[in-house]
Formats: C-alpha cells, structure tokens, sequence
C-alpha cells in the first residue's frame, strides 16, 4: 500500500514539476495576470494524471496479483534458463515472441542469437469514440507513440541456454516519470515466459512418452521373441523320445545312441535357451547332434556336408534359426523323397554381414507336401524383430534340384532386442 501511494505521489509531483516548468513564462509580466486557464489546465491534467496512475495499479495487481516495485515499473526483464541448446532455444524463443499478440516488426539474428520486435498496445477500455478521444487527450500521450518493444537473447550453455528478455516502452527511460504502461510490458513479459515454459513442458512430455512407447515396444518385443522360440522346441524333443522309446523295444544299441545324441542336443541348448543371441558354433554343434539324431531315423537316406570356417564359429546369431532351417529341408525336401538326399550347411563373410547357407536335393518347390511355411515365417519374424531391416532370409531354388536357403546377419551388432524397438 505504501509502495502503491509512492508510486503515485512520484508521478503526481513529476507532472507538477513540468506543469511549473512550462507555465513559468505565462505568468511573466506582459501575459496577464489571470490564473483561472491555467488552474483548470493543471486540474484537468491531474485528474487524467491520477487516473491513469490508479488504473496502471489496477491493472499490475490483475496480472501479477500483487503490487510491488518489480511489478509496478514499465520497463520488465526476465531471465529463463532453457535445457535445450542454442540453436533450439533461439527457434522456440522466436515462435514465442511471434504468437504474441499484436507484436510486429521483428528482427531475427541467429548468428548473434538475438530478437527484437515492437508489440502494439491494446485497446484496454473499450474502442468507443469517447474512449478513444480521451485516450488521444490523455497528457501521457504527448510523448509520442504507445507502443511496446521486446528485446530477447539466448546465451549458450553447455547443453542448455539462458534467455534474456526485456519488454519496455518505446520510448525512453525518462518518460517513465509521466507516464504508465497500463501494465502491457507485465503483461508481455509473462506471456513470453509462460510460452518458453510451456513449450520445454511440451517437448518434455513428448520425450517421456516416446520412452515409455520404447520400454513397452521392447518389452513387447522379448515377449514375442520367447514365444517364437518357445514353439521351436517342444515338437522336435517329443519326437525323438518317442522314437528312443520306440527304439528300446527293437534295438537297445540305437536308442542308446540317440539318447546320447539328444544329452548333447540339450546340452547346447539349454543354458542359452533364454538368450536373445547365440553363437554360430553353438548353433552347429546343436544342429549336428540333431542331424545324428535324424540319421539313426533316416539311415542312408541322410547324408551331410558342413563348411563352416573356425575363424566365423563365434559370430554372433539368433538362437535355433540354423535347426530350423535344416528341419525345414529334411520335412519338405529330403523325407518326401523316395531316395532321401544330402544337406549342406555353409557359412561365408560377405559385404553385407555373415551368410548361412542351408541347402538340399530334396524335391524342392514342386514337393506335393510343401508345408504352411509357418517355419520361415517364424525365422522372418525373429529376424525382424532383433534386427530390423539389418538382417534377411531369401529361399531359392537349388541346382540341379531341391531348395537353398540363406540366412544374412550383421557381422557385428547389437540387436534390437537388446536395445531399443525397431
């Protein structure tokens, strides 16, 4: 309340002054001596000047809902750190000033991360003819234009910036001793700042949601990972203990032999079973024991030839992709026909990454039985779902019959399943 009664007294008194100042030659001797005119041209500026002192106090405490010497002043200056760099501090600091209202003429420099702009001021009592003609007689427009300026600039940080920004009348400093803004420059200062806060608010819900997205992509992605593999095992253990069992009725010495195969099948299989990667080795040995397993069914119906060089052994690669791969073959090419055939498995390092090849003799893609393909799909959808577009399967045709497929990898990744979703 005292800084409120100050506050007005200082204009009041600023005012007298000037009114003192420009009447002392009309009271020289030679112009009269009545003073009645220049009374009621001192009273009649008080009364606007008073006026237009209490609705600038008005007007402060509706906007910043208290009154006190930073508020009161014309001339307002904030400083907002921002935890974006420059360049993205100066881009939101420019679409803020912008948006403002009635804000025109504005200067962009981005080299030296600086904004300036003029903002009009508003029509604040009605835009009647009355209210405009005692706006225009009003003393406080007798210093030139009513209008607003905004000047802004980013100081870089480290990884953040620091906004300066200060909203002043146009004129100059002195004119703040006759005249009020009508709390417009507030007004601005606060527009400002709440955009910068609002749009930081913004981006920083928009990153929390695409880290929420990502855990729930990843997670989703495990979870289909280990149902995929989950439906590689089962059907292969169920069918060779019934054969083993089978087999102990008939011949004792290959059930043996088939249990022996299928301890050194789990053995690679089981400790890994739950890992999202593999490597190669791994891979063939479980296949090997597997195709042994298959050989004591098959006899020399089956026969194998595997290339793979020691120096690709420890490559990386999705677990159970190689079997699955060599049992695709053997159902749909070598067990529908009458003769059986060979199964090679070759690996080489080319310039897209690590090739698996897995090819047969079988009756290729003219086999009456060809399957639903629910296998390659399976070993499609892993592949995408741990590599992305970094990895890919293609099924050819094999010369002079039977069907080759090659399974590509990257050499050196870390899959998506470890990482972030595709």
């Amino acid at each position: 309340m005292i800084r409120s009664f100050f506050f007005i007294v200082r204009i009041v008194l600023a005012w007298m002054l000037l009114f003192l100042l420009l009447s002392l030659p009309l009271m020289a001797p030679g112009h009269g001596n009545n003073p009645l005119p220049l009374f009621v041209a001192f009273a009649i500026t008080m009364a606007f000047v008073i006026t237009g002192a209490f609705s600038h106090l008005r007007r402060v405490r509706l906007v910043a809902g208290h009154v006190d010497g930073g508020t009161l002043g014309n001339r307002q200056r904030r400083q907002v750190e921002v935890p974006f760099d420059a360049d993205e501090a100066f881009d939101l600091l420019d679409a803020a000033i912008r948006e403002l209202p009635r804000s025109e003429e504005i200067e962009s420099a981005r080299d030296s991360l600086q904004i300036r702009a003029r903002v009009k001021r508003p029509a604040l009592y009605g835009g009647s003819a009355v209210s405009s003609l005692l706006r225009r007689a009003s003393p406080a427009n007798w210093f030139g234009s009513l209008r607003n300026q905004i000047f802004a600039t980013v100081t870089p940080g480290d990884g953040t910036s620091s906004v300066t920004l200060i909203c002043e009348p146009e004129s100059g400093a002195w004119s703040d001793w006759f005249r009020v803004d009508d709390g417009t420059n507030l007004e601005n200062a606060e527009a400002i700042t709440r955009a910068i806060t609002r749009r930081v608010a913004e981006r920083r819900r928009r990153e929390q949601m695409a880290a929420a997205q990502t855990a729930t992509e990843k997670e989703l992605t495990v979870a289909r990972l280990n149902l995929l593999h989950a439906q590689v095992e089962p059907h292969f253990l169920y069918n060779t203990l019934a054969s083993a069992q089978y087999l102990t009725r008939s011949e004792p010495a290959q059930a043996d032999r088939m249990l022996g195969h299928l301890i050194q099948y789990l053995r690679h299989s089981l400790p890994n079973v739950e890992e999202p990667l593999s490597t190669l080795g791994t891979e063939l040995e479980r296949t090997l024991a597997y195709l042994e397993i298959l050989k004591i069914r098959m006899g020399a119906r089956l026969s194998l030839k595997a290339e793979v060089p020691d120096a690709l052994r420890a490559i990386a690669v999705p677990p159970m992709m190689l079997q699955t791969l060599v049992e695709n073959a053997i159902k749909h090419g070598l067990e529908p026909k009458p003769g059986g055939g060979t199964i090679w498995i070759l690996a080489r390092r080319d310039a897209d990454g690590i090739a698996i090849t897995v090819a047969d003799d079988g009756q290729g893609f003219n086999s009456a039985g060809g399957g639903t393909g629910i296998g390659l799909k399976n070993v499609r959808e892993r592949l995408r779902l741990i590599y992305g577009p970094r990895a890919s399967l293609a099924v050819v045709a094999n010369v002079p019959e039977g069907v080759a497929a090659t399974l590509t990898v990257p050499g050196a990744a870390t899959p998506l399943a470890e990482g972030s979703a595709p």
